[in-house]
């Protein structure tokens, strides 16, 4: 559970950009959306390996690049 205690004359505005940082951290968004739905381990592995080469793809394009 995500906690944020307010302090005397604070803003909501600070206080709710303190919890988004907070939840963000926490990967709460990022769990929820993982667990939606079942995804079969030999997926999961595909995805992986695509998102390995998508990566070196991009580095490689950065190292060239500059």
């Amino acid at each position: 559970m995500i906690k944020v205690t307010i302090q005397d004359n604070e803003s909501i505005d600070k206080v709710l950009k303190r919890f988004k940082k907070k939840y963000e951290k926490a990967g709460v968004l990022k769990e929820v959306r993982k667990r939606g739905f079942f995804v079969k381990p030999s997926i999961k592995k595909r995805m992986k390996k695509a998102k390995a080469i998508r990566r070196n793809k991009r580095t490689l394009a950065e190292e060239t690049a500059a």
